[in-house]
């Protein structure tokens, strides 16, 4: 029987019996409503963002330890880093629910469609961040505490309410937020920062352009009807691409400085030259085909770009565990 069947049967019957009958079926259907309401809130905290930010954390703090950092630091500082993320996240929501509501992309968000009030996700929003920055203070120490209130203050002032709607940069200087997790996860361990933080910052930070400018590519028409000046709708295809190739070529010459920066060994080298020959490929086939004025496939460097940088980090993780 049907749901629906279920619930009008449920409505006609009045004797005692059909009432106690329907219980079950009420029960389950709060439940239902209950998860779906779980479901929504962690929907506001967009979840692969955050997977994205923990694959650059773990790294970085195992790199900073010189092997595996301790279990209460670690979980502290993942936990804190998440609800940073994730209250960050929730907090750009509530900004930008006009305009997600015109997206095709970010329609179906949760305060696009209107499934949680705008207060109760502003509220959320900052339940998460106060909690984020109380358990860095009380777990790990200052300058990590500070960092991550930081780092939820750039993503939500600097990007999504300064920088965002205004200009077409938004997403290399707003980006910086994302590669504060590496500078968090690093003073967690160490107390403090060096270079080698600094760089990998600095890797995440020229990553951003060429993995996001793909995207607005594929999305152009979405951003220009919300009113988003995203690089791709005030510049034609082949400007954007050169940027594309150009910011990859930095972001891949950074990456190698870690080398005798941190210093890292041969696993980690093999690996960030071999990746940055991939993503340089992808870059100037993208170019390519832009220039032949051919389909431009911008979501293989998009997708590539995520394997690019799980995958580094994972030889930043690696490389300490035998050098």
């Amino acid at each position: 029987m049907g749901v629906a069947a279920i619930e009008s049967s449920a409505g006609q019957d009045r004797h005692p019996g059909a009432a106690s009958a329907s219980m079950p079926t009420d029960r389950l259907r709060v439940e239902h409503s209950a998860w779906d309401r779980v479901k929504t809130y962690v929907a506001l905290t967009k979840p692969r963002i955050i997977e994205l930010l923990l694959v650059t954390t773990i790294p970085t703090m195992i790199l900073a330890a010189g092997g595996l950092p301790g279990a209460g630091v670690a979980v502290a500082t993942l936990l804190g880093g998440t609800l940073a993320a994730g209250g960050a996240n929730a907090m750009n929501s509530y900004l930008d629910r006009d305009i997600d509501a015109l997206m095709s992309r970010t329609k179906a968000r949760p305060l696009a469609r209107g499934t949680v009030s705008p207060r109760s996700a502003l509220i959320f929003a900052w339940i998460l961040s106060i909690l984020s920055v109380l358990i860095m203070a009380l777990t790990t120490n200052a300058v990590a505490a500070m960092l991550t209130a930081l780092a939820i203050a750039m993503y939500v002032v600097g990007y999504t309410m300064l920088l965002k709607r205004r200009t077409s940069q938004n997403i290399v200087w707003g980006g910086a937020a994302g590669c504060m997790p590496v500078l968090i996860g690093w003073s967690a361990v160490t107390g403090g920062l060096t270079w080698t933080p600094i760089i990998l910052f600095g890797i995440i930070f020229f990553w951003t352009p060429p993995h996001y400018w793909p995207l607005s590519l594929k999305f152009r028409d979405d951003y220009e009807a919300a009113g988003v000046p995203m690089l791709p709708v005030v510049a034609d295809r082949l400007k954007v691409s050169r940027q594309i190739v150009a910011y990859a070529w930095v972001m891949v010459a950074t990456s190698l400085l870690l080398i005798p920066v941190a210093p890292m060994g041969w696993i980690y080298a093999v690996a960030a030259v071999a990746l940055g020959v991939m993503f340089l490929w992808e870059a100037y086939a993208l170019l390519r085909r832009v220039k032949r004025q051919q389909a431009p496939r911008e979501m293989r460097l998009f997708h590539g770009s995520i394997t690019y940088l799980a995958l580094l980090f994972a030889a930043v993780a690696i490389d300490p565990l035998f050098f």
